[in-house]
């Protein structure tokens, strides 16, 4: 399984990092306010760095890893962050090294039957634990429905079923004892995109790959094409996303 997720990501590491969306910072901020320190923080499965750069933010180091070296390699060097390549399931950490351990939009991949026991030994006593992910762009309904109709039905035998833990918000992840659950209030996340921006976003997908690979482009280019004859003014639309997240405390 390790191999197979790296692969999602290894391919076009330097697209991914292009076109991923930013989280909100008002989400960052409370998750440091629910944290009792702020010495050390683990981004776990960090991908090319994008939580790693909120977290610095409030933390006096972060911890950056991931199982895949490509997307390693794309990540900007950041003061006070460290990137290193390992599996989210077994880390070179010490025990009890960080007052936060974090999860953007990876969650999903892993084996949680090993993760947990894991994270539960990296986090110090009081520490938190919190796992965030986003969902589809909401798109205006004529645009939607073209998008369905020319690029998701396409691609929808292509998806992982890792991905629908996310689509459903998480609510089949069951945190194990003795996490407390934290309640996360809801949280707004938004992004400006023209249709290009939309577009780099979609081919970051790795269904979307999966599906290049087997049936070539032509799909992906037809729908590109018809969005953007349809897509008007403003140049520009705000797309909302709902952002889904898990927080808990280890006891003290």
């Amino acid at each position: 399984m390790e191999r197979e997720v790296t692969s999602y990501f290894d391919e076009n590491s330097d697209l991914y990092q292009k076109a991923r969306p930013h989280y909100p910072p008002a989400f960052i901020r409370w998750l440091a306010q629910q944290c009792r320190h702020h010495d050390r923080v683990w981004d776990a499965a960090c991908g090319n760095g994008q939580a790693a750069i909120d977290l610095r933010e409030h933390f006096a180091a972060v911890e950056a890893s991931d199982v895949s070296s490509a997307q390693i390699d794309t990540a900007p060097p950041l003061d006070r962050v460290r990137f290193s390549v390992q599996s989210s399931e077994r880390t070179e950490f010490d025990d009890a090294a960080f007052d936060a351990v974090c999860v953007a939009q990876a969650l999903h991949w892993f084996d949680l039957d090993k993760f947990w026991p894991e994270a539960l030994r990296l986090l110090k006593p009081d520490g938190v634990f919190a796992a965030w992910g986003y969902g589809w762009p909401q798109l205006p309904l004529r645009l939607a429905a073209l998008l369905q109709e020319t690029l998701l039905n396409v691609i929808a035998p292509y998806w992982a079923p890792q991905n629908r833990l996310l689509w459903a918000g998480y609510q089949g992840i069951a945190l194990p004892s003795p996490f407390m659950r934290i309640d996360a209030p809801p949280f707004d996340m938004a992004v400006e995109w023209d249709v290009e921006q939309l577009f780099m976003y979609l081919h970051s997908w790795s269904a979307t790959r999966k599906c290049m690979e087997e049936q070539g482009d032509a799909f992906f280019r037809r729908s590109h094409e018809r969005l953007r004859e349809q897509w008007g003014e403003p140049r520009k639309l705000r797309l909302a996303l709902d952002l889904h997240v898990i927080a808990a405390r280890k006891p003290a």
